[in-house]
């Protein structure tokens, strides 16, 4: 069975916790690596490059966030550091640490987690990440964000929006995908936790970047929407965390699916020579 089947085929497991269950598959072997999507995501937002991973020698598990994907919709609060501790339990439950990889918001709960879990974390790549709060996010754009994110019409408003945030090139199956992800923002209780997940803030993210000790990788989409100028802000999160920048041509917010290969190709180098330092 090639590295691609065996992803494809994982079998969907289940983390229990007080409020729910988070969904996740885990396929390979060799050293750990999570890979978190970000609000609105599902964790086939890695399908391109969970199987790379898988190639180079790595045990992948992908994992859905509370109320997203197959992930139950039970929880009272969602955010960063909800996300956060989810990332730590899951990485628990296997006794060794991990490789986090996390996208837009989980790139903070990664950041959380290896700021007060370092035992927990071999090192992080932090993809379009949002570790801090925009610039742009005053008190007005806030509150239309939750209006815009409104769940009787957050389904239908997140179809809309999603073309934006794939600036560049567009995977080629971004219509089924599109599909998937609002069909599962329409199934009952989900596109509460969807709204209620944008309320998030990073601002505590921000303040704990100081104490990231992990050898991290950021990855940034060099047309990525969600920053006004997105390799500004690659630069301050590598400077800040002593991070290697990558800038991923021809790609968004989501470079793991639109830009595979490069992508890929940076984050298993990044991989590889933090394996063989350590």
């Amino acid at each position: 069975m090639s590295s691609d089947d065996a992803t494809q085929n994982a079998t969907t497991r289940f983390l229990p916790t007080e409020e729910g269950r988070i969904a996740y598959d885990m396929t390979g072997a060799g050293p750990l690596v999570v890979l978190v999507p970000g609000m609105g995501d599902l964790r086939s937002s890695y399908r391109f490059l969970a199987p790379e991973l898988v190639a180079a020698g790595y045990t992948v598990v992908t994992t859905d966030l509370r109320g997203h994907g197959e992930s139950d919709a039970t929880f009272g609060s969602y955010g960063d550091v909800e996300t956060a501790r989810d990332i730590t339990a899951l990485v628990e439950s296997f006794h060794r640490p991990a490789f986090i990889i996390g996208n837009s918001m989980a790139a903070g709960s990664a950041v959380l987690v290896a700021a007060a879990r370092p035992d927990l974390v071999a090192g992080l790549v932090l993809i379009g990440p949002f570790v801090r709060q925009p610039a742009s996010s005053s008190a007005l754009s806030r509150g239309f964000l939750r209006v815009l994110m409104a769940t009787p019409w957050a389904a239908t408003m997140w179809r809309t929006y999603l073309p934006k945030l794939y600036a560049g090139a567009k995977p080629v199956d971004f219509d089924s995908y599109r599909n998937l992800v609002v069909a599962g923002l329409r199934r009952p209780g989900y596109a509460k936790s969807f709204s209620l997940t944008t309320r998030t803030s990073h601002s505590d993210a921000e303040a704990r970047l100081t104490l990231v000790t992990a050898p991290t990788l950021v990855v940034m989409g060099a047309q990525d929407p969600d920053f006004k100028n997105p390799r500004a802000e690659a630069d301050w999160i590598g400077a800040a965390l002593h991070a290697p920048v990558v800038m991923i041509d021809d790609a968004g917010h989501y470079p793991q699916s639109q830009q595979p290969r490069p992508t890929a190709r940076a984050i298993i180098q990044f991989l590889s020579k933090v394996k063989n330092n350590g």
